[in-house]
């Protein structure tokens, strides 16, 4: 099983999670992080570190979300590998909890 970053993290991209990853399973985007399915070893630690609860036990997945276990899996393999923690995006809480926000992602 695998952690799964879904839709809240899209233009809110806080790096929080990243910071505390003991195998570095993160990749980023332009505005958007993801988990590398196969790196991540379900230890849970950065589900409660992330301030905007965009990260999901593959299991618990939102209901229409299951589309971003895909898309991370997909964009690990095309984005570079994070390991630091990064100032978040100036307009980051304006955009939490903004529902539809897939149209924005930026590959």
């Amino acid at each position: 099983m695998t952690f799964v970053v879904g839709e809240n993290c899209i233009k809110c991209k806080h790096t929080d999670c990243v910071e505390v990853c003991p195998v570095d399973c993160f990749y980023e985007g332009p505005n958007f992080l993801v988990i590398h399915p196969d790196e991540c070893i379900d230890c849970a630690l950065c589900e409660p570190e992330c301030p905007v609860e965009a990260i999901y036990s593959e299991d618990e997945l939102p209901e229409g979300q299951e589309v971003f276990l895909e898309l991370n899996a997909e964009l690990a393999d095309l984005w570079p590998n994070i390991t630091e923690m990064k100032e978040s995006p100036a307009d980051a809480d304006q955009w939490d909890g903004v529902e539809g926000k897939l149209q924005h992602l930026e590959r």
